[in-house]
């Protein structure tokens, strides 16, 4: 199984997440191979990787949605290893996907209402008033200033803009209070003005979350990133800064298609 890494990095830093010796097969096919990582606490850490390189396989381990075939997996010093999904968000998880799990015929508030209430237990009563959960209604309210859709509660999901509805995912994500918010390419299929509002929109999140996150847009990579790490078919081929990783001749030959 290999040894546990310590949960403290450097002065009293604590992991929020770790991977020790992660590996994932299927039959001959290798999509996670002992791979090692940490993200810290308030850190943007960024997966890249090109096609294939195993980069939502990763993911869907972290959040619970694929057991992997050797290794563990920690959220600070708890095992979550084969967790349920569900588990893994009440730990402390929170996950956006590639295709957003949205309430179309729901509005703005009403979809963070729902996220909200979710989190704190709380059941509906049909007799009393939604109103009258002023307390998940003012959450849902400060998470949509959060994520850039302030003012706009009452419109109903199916009208907003592909980007809008990927801000909303997110906010939807915070809802359940995370210490890790797990992102799956939230820019993909956005417009450059719809990048450039996501990238202020995870710029501006709580400076002690930690973010990881699966991005092919290497603006938005060295927009945001303090750390990159560098998939190469399962393996981490790189991790460092922008700068660390821009300079590695390796992954320029791999990946940045800069090579020499």
């Amino acid at each position: 199984m290999g040894h546990i890494p310590s949960s403290q990095t450097g002065a009293g830093v604590m992991s929020v997440l770790r991977t020790d010796r992660l590996c994932r097969s299927f039959g001959n096919l290798v999509v996670t191979r002992d791979l090692s990582l940490e993200v810290q606490r308030g850190e943007r850490h960024i997966i890249i990787g090109p096609n294939g390189a195993g980069k939502t396989s990763l993911a869907n381990q972290i959040g619970g949605q694929l057991r992997p075939s050797s290794g563990r997996i920690f959220l600070e010093d708890v095992d979550i290893t084969g967790q349920s999904p569900d588990r893994i968000n009440r730990l402390g998880i929170a996950r956006t996907f590639q295709k957003n799990n949205l309430f179309p015929n729901l509005s703005i508030l009403e979809n963070l209402r729902l996220a909200v209430q979710a989190r704190r237990g709380h059941t509906l009563n049909c007799v009393r008033p939604v109103a009258h959960y002023s307390a998940v209604l003012d959450r849902a309210r400060e998470l949509a200033a959060i994520v850039h859709i302030e003012g706009e509660g009452s419109r109903l999901v199916r009208h907003l803009s592909y980007g809008e509805q990927r801000q909303l995912e997110i906010g939807m994500a915070l809802a359940s209070e995370p210490k890790l918010l797990l992102l799956d390419e939230p820019t993909s299929g956005m417009s450059p003005l719809e990048t450039q509002r996501m990238i202020e929109l995870i710029r501006d999140l709580p400076s002690d979350l930690a973010i990881l996150m699966i991005e092919h847009d290497m603006k938005v990579v060295f927009s945001l990133a303090d750390r990159v790490t560098v998939l190469y078919y399962g393996e981490a081929l790189a991790s460092g800064t922008c700068a660390e990783v821009q300079a590695s001749a390796r992954v320029r030959e791999v990946y940045l298609g800069m090579a020499g």
